[in-house]
């Protein structure tokens, strides 16, 4: 099982914070470190690409990644050029995870209509990619004021691109499109299994080879102190999440927290399951939890994958 993860400390979000993190992590074989985007709040990342331009200087192998690089919010363009030039300053290092965006709120402060966001996602996808592989794009229906975008990804013809879905609409456009599916670290494991068999009838629908690759994120915690386990399960039992998302009450439905053999029992079960590939390890800035007891977690967890393979 290839390892990746977000951040855990969100209480420095300072480009030297977050690097620190993702070095911990990169000593320890995680392959990649993960931002997510979000808008208008007290711990908004709303420029995960600037973020992780400072992080590539303080990193050398892990991959850069984006858990939902919000397209709807972008001119295609400049998105081309701005992840390019990431690319290039990391030496091919760039995995973009690509979203539509979940939060009305959001999309209303930035005069995007929610039913519109597909639409726009699919439009400004086709363009980036006509940026990065094409010698002239428009923005434009009749081809008017063309441009080459300049600078082209480091990886040809460019940067992998797993797109974050989050319900039926989101998952048969993944499918059609040919794209490995981000799975959502809140969905129940049944759920996963449902959204898998969905997302490959549209993979097989549209003509598309196997989907091979099978990223999951999911929120992990490993340690053998049972108190400690069962306090972050209340914990995440009463966390509340952003507007307009929601989970099921019983926490082991979509977490896997527990001490090592219970986690690397979980993690086989998921990549028997549904074929998963990859995991990223992720909401582990959990209140209240020692920074030691964390590190300790994620330690483990990496322990765990090398045994997993």
């Amino acid at each position: 099982m290839r390892l990746g993860l977000t951040p855990w400390n969100f209480d420095d979000l300072s480009a030297r914070g977050l690097t620190a993190q993702a070095a911990f992590a990169e000593s320890l074989g995680y392959e990649s470190f993960w931002l997510p985007e979000n808008h208008f709040n007290a711990q908004a990342l709303p420029d995960p690409l600037m973020l992780l331009a400072g992080i590539a200087a303080g990193t050398q192998t892990m991959r850069l990644a984006t858990t939902s690089y919000l397209l709807p919010l972008r001119n295609p363009l400049l998105a081309a050029e701005q992840v390019a030039v990431l690319d290039q300053l990391s030496n091919g290092r760039v995995l973009l995870g690509i979203g539509r965006g979940y939060s009305k709120e959001t999309l209303h402060a930035f005069d995007i209509e929610p039913g519109e966001k597909r639409e726009l996602f699919e439009w400004c996808l086709n363009l980036i990619l006509k940026a990065w592989t094409q010698e002239e794009v428009s923005l434009h229906d009749d081809g008017s004021s063309p441009v080459v975008v300049m600078p082209k990804p480091a990886q040809q013809p460019h940067p992998p691109l797993w797109i974050a879905a989050f319900g039926p609409k989101a998952l048969k456009q993944a499918g059609r499109l040919g794209m490995p599916y981000l799975a959502s670290p809140i969905e129940t494991f049944e759920q996963l299994k449902t959204n898998y068999e969905r997302y490959d009838e549209a993979i097989a629908e549209h003509g598309h080879e196997p989907m091979t690759t099978r990223p999951i994120m999911r929120t992990m915690f490993v340690s053998d102190k049972s108190s400690l386990i069962n306090d972050i399960r209340d914990r995440l039992a009463n966390m509340e999440l952003p507007r307009g998302l929601k989970t099921s009450p019983q926490v082991d439905d979509w977490a896997m927290l527990g001490d090592r053999y219970f986690v690397a029992d979980k993690m086989a079960e998921h990549r028997e399951a549904l074929d998963a590939t990859h995991i990223v390890v992720t909401r582990m800035r959990i209140a209240g939890v020692p920074e030691s007891e964390t590190r300790e977690s994620i330690s483990t967890i990496a322990e765990l994958a090398e045994t997993d393979a």
